[in-house]
């Protein structure tokens, strides 16, 4: 089949053709190798290639679940893929070859889905851009100076450059959202315990993070959260299973909702007239399909969510610096890690386990100002970012920042950094431009960013809705509401 062809299909309508009888899975792995070999030396989206295994499951039959036959990527981060090297965008983790799969990569693999290789992740993926020094930075295919985003930016640069249909995806800050809304893709973040995590893991950095799928239809990300929602042996939350297929919520009305959207910046800074007018141009779409729609200040204390995420960015840091023993066989050494990880590992080691409980406790606020807003309003709209995607290397540390971060690092000088304020500085310049997408983590509550703007440079600025715990339901209804009103499918980048 030609790429035009290929093209054309989501995943769903893929794995139709091969039921079908129309279209194999080999010739859906042959369209997707060659998409991949065309374009991905500009991008650098996939990391490690298996296309030859690919080839060989197509040809050989794989599951017939609803995905059976579609070529898919998985990231290169937490979704662990037995046999194959799990770097997590981390020199240090080059050698390291998981023993099992991820259940969620397991189930992935039950519906169907052949998996074609791994995407592109900053180190650790701690970072809004995907630009480890392991693979070097992946590009957006909408204007290759800028970034995809991160931390799934590898997979949001395959899914809009046409390689797959929908790839593997994580968020713990944002980083299925941010990504989406930088590619012009559908992001949806499910709530936390809707997927799960295991067989090793009972929750993510505390359950901030948790995994799903970017995708250009929002019927794929649905479809796939139907096939792999649920927990599976020790999950430690449970949320009651949904009243029907999420398949079937796309197309059902959702009727009329109370809708709130917010212009303010979390942290008092400007916003970019560009995501200003996403969010104007969302509202007022959604009041023309019948909603009732209001502007509100932000329902949330924007610097203690700041604060709060910090402190779970640092400990966490800080407890993957640690780990990396049981792989390099000694304790790790600034050398193993890039400079900005290892100083925010370093950060993590000066404060104390006080005050980890105390930040921790904050989410709790940070929940009950969210339940309280959520009884008048059903969903909560948001720009997506602050700014449209950045130019690659944008956010990468200056000379003098360099230099700082080496001082910092060759004489352990965290505590004094701490001590000095400029630890806060720093860490809020690095939210500024994502501010928008680490309450959802603390909260636990599912959002999702929907491609409804693109700038007058023709870049992706999707905008963020929010709702209650559990209510996926609501955010497929209203996404489907909207891809019908103002469809984004057949807006492609040119490559």
């Amino acid at each position: 089949m030609t790429f035009a062809e290929y093209d054309q299909l989501d995943g769903l309508a893929q794995a139709d053709l091969v039921r079908r009888g129309q279209l194999t899975a080999a010739e859906l792995c042959a369209a997707a190798v060659a998409r991949a070999e065309a374009v991905n030396p500009r991008l650098n989206a996939v990391v490690r290639p298996l296309y030859e295994a690919a080839e060989a499951r197509a040809a050989a039959g794989l599951p017939a679940g609803t995905f059976g036959g579609v070529p898919f990527l998985l990231k290169d981060f937490g979704a662990q893929y037995a046999g194959v090297p799990h770097s997590s965008g981390s020199r240090a983790l080059q050698g390291f070859v998981p023993a099992q799969d991820a259940e969620l990569v397991r189930r992935w693999q039950a519906a169907g889905l052949n998996v074609l290789g791994k995407t592109n992740t900053p180190e650790f993926a701690l970072m809004g851009v995907t630009e480890p020094a392991l693979f070097g930075p992946t590009r957006n295919p909408w204007n290759l100076a800028h970034t995809p985003g991160g931390s799934s930016g590898g997979a949001a640069a395959a899914v809009a450059a046409g390689i797959v249909p929908v790839a593997g995806a994580g968020d713990g800050g944002g980083s299925i959202r941010i990504p989406a809304a930088c590619c012009g893709l559908f992001g949806l973040k499910p709530s936390r315990g809707r997927n799960p995590t295991g067989p090793e893991q009972g929750e993510k950095w505390q359950g901030a993070a948790v995994e799903h799928v970017l995708s250009r239809s929002v019927r794929d990300s649905a479809a796939l959260l139907d096939a792999t929602c649920g927990p599976d042996p020790g999950a430690p939350y449970f949320l009651p299973p949904p009243a029907r297929p999420y398949l079937e919520e796309v197309s059902r009305e959702p009727g009329q909702l109370r809708i709130a959207f917010s212009l303010g910046h979390p942290l008092g800074k400007p916003l970019h007239p560009e995501c200003a007018t996403a969010v104007r141009e969302a509202a007022a779409l959604l009041e023309s399909l019948g909603h009732r729609v209001e502007e509100v200040p932000l329902p949330f204390d924007g610097q203690a969510v700041a604060r709060a995420f910090l402190m779970l960015y640092f400990g966490e840091t800080g407890a993957s610096i640690a780990a990396l023993a049981q792989h390099l066989g000694r304790p790790a050494r600034p050398a193993d890690v890039e400079p900005t990880t290892w100083l925010l590992g370093l950060l993590g080691r000066t404060y104390s386990a006080a005050d980890f409980a105390a930040a921790r406790h904050s989410w709790n606020d940070c929940a009950r100002s969210l339940g309280r807003f959520h009884q008048t309003y059903d969903l909560l709209l948001t720009p997506m970012l602050a700014v449209p995607p950045v130019r690659i290397g944008e956010l990468q540390p200056k000379p003098t920042e360099q230099l700082l971060l080496k001082l910092v690092n060759t004489f352990g000088l965290g505590g004094l950094m701490r001590r000095s304020g400029l630890v806060e500085q720093l860490a809020e310049q690095s939210l500024e431009k994502t501010p928008y997408t680490q309450f959802v983590n603390l909260t636990g509550q599912p959002a999702m960013s929907v491609p409804l703007h693109w700038t007058a440079d023709g870049l992706p600025c999707g905008v963020q809705f929010v709702a209650p715990l559990g209510a996926e339901d609501v955010l497929f209804r209203v996404a489907g509401q909207l891809e019908q009103a103002r469809p984004w499918f057949g807006r492609r980048p040119v490559l």
